[in-house]
């Protein structure tokens, strides 16, 4: 992971957004590779090989559609720290990065930050745009889920 030699384009998106659910809810939810496809729009599968949270040193992949091209990416877990810390880094032929979340307790919900970081040495033309709109509709779907089981 992270063998990217002539680093072409290195980009950071983050966003955070408030969440009427509870931590522990939000936090086993996003820490479930698997069960992104439920609500990120280029997640098409993932293979953790356990089911629930996955812990700090585990590795899985993901196969999503990167403007519209399927690819394979292997992840490790860096970071489980529940309810609060996940990070993970992936690798692929196409793209090389992190993708990590934070959460805190406020109110009678959580506060998610969400920080996607990915390099690429392929001259991809419209990715930054289409990764941040990307990013918006599947946080909004998950909050939506999220939200919507809460009751």
């Amino acid at each position: 992971m992270g063998q990217r030699q002539t680093q072409l384009l290195q980009e950071q998106i983050r966003h955070e957004l408030y969440i009427r659910a509870g931590i522990d809810t939000v936090y086993y939810y996003v820490t479930q590779p698997d069960r992104w496809p439920e609500w990120h729009p280029c997640s098409l599968r993932a293979d953790t090989g356990l089911g629930g949270s996955l812990p700090a040193g585990h590795r899985f992949s993901e196969t999503m559609d990167l403007l519209g091209v399927q690819i394979p990416m292997s992840y490790r877990v860096l970071v489980a720290q529940f309810p609060k810390e996940f990070k993970a880094v992936f690798s692929s032929a196409a793209l090389d990065g992190s993708i990590h979340y934070q959460l805190s307790k406020q109110g009678d919900g959580t506060l998610l930050q969400r920080t996607l970081a990915f390099s690429s040495d392929l001259h991809l033309s419209g990715l930054r745009p289409r990764m941040e709109q990307l990013s918006a509709q599947a946080l909004g779907n998950l909050k939506q889920r999220l939200e919507a089981a809460a009751g």
